[in-house]
């Protein structure tokens, strides 16, 4: 991929439960539009896409009469799948980066290799309270589980410490969103591997 080349990807998924429409611009300016129906989540995905530097738009319409999971899922699956696309080859990335940001008293954290390996480690997830804005907790493992899988990246959150749901969620947003600036940073033109691929 050339260093000039415009890393972006347009994806849609249409299925029984969401109809979703994306465009992702990895070397944009954190500009966002984000439309789900389900407030908390994309109070969360325009703050990893700002604190990355890409810019979002995302529409979404979702069969949130039953609740927010296959809306949260799906959108986490198809902004995975857009990020890979945009990298292409991934030749010339950073490919790994690390965020920590704290949020009043929250602190989390996360780390992504941009692999090819899809991997969740989620951790501290004891500290959210069972229901975040009328949804459960699981449901954000769920989100993060959906975006490793398709972005196909190593993916480490942990959450250290804090009270509030909100704000730890806030801090994992913000830590995924400057750990992705650093993995997709362009740093040369060669596969960083020493085995000479991505798997």
């Amino acid at each position: 991929m050339s260093d000039t080349a415009p890393r972006t990807s347009a994806q849609e998924r249409k299925s029984a439960e969401t109809d979703i429409r994306l465009e992702l611009n990895i070397d944009g300016q954190g500009i966002t539009d984000v439309k789900t129906g389900f407030g908390l989540l994309d109070h969360m995905l325009t703050l990893t896409a700002f604190w990355a530097g890409m810019d979002l738009r995302l529409v979404c319409e979702g069969d949130m009469e039953v609740d927010a999971h296959h809306t949260t899922e799906d959108v986490g699956l198809l902004l995975g799948k857009a990020l890979l696309e945009a990298l292409g080859d991934r030749a010339g990335i950073a490919r790994v980066g690390y965020g920590r940001v704290p949020m009043d008293e929250a602190l989390a954290e996360a780390t992504v290799d941009l692999s090819g390996r899809p991997w969740l480690e989620w951790r501290g997830g004891e500290l959210l309270p069972p229901v975040l804005a009328g949804e459960e907790k699981d449901l954000w493992r769920e989100f993060y589980k959906a975006f490793a899988s398709s972005a196909r990246c190593n993916l480490h959150v942990e959450f250290r410490y804090g009270q509030n749901g909100h704000h730890l969620l806030e801090s994992a947003a913000k830590g995924l969103g400057l750990a992705l600036a650093q993995a997709v940073r362009r740093n040369g033109t060669t596969i960083r591997s020493t085995k000479g691929g991505l798997d």
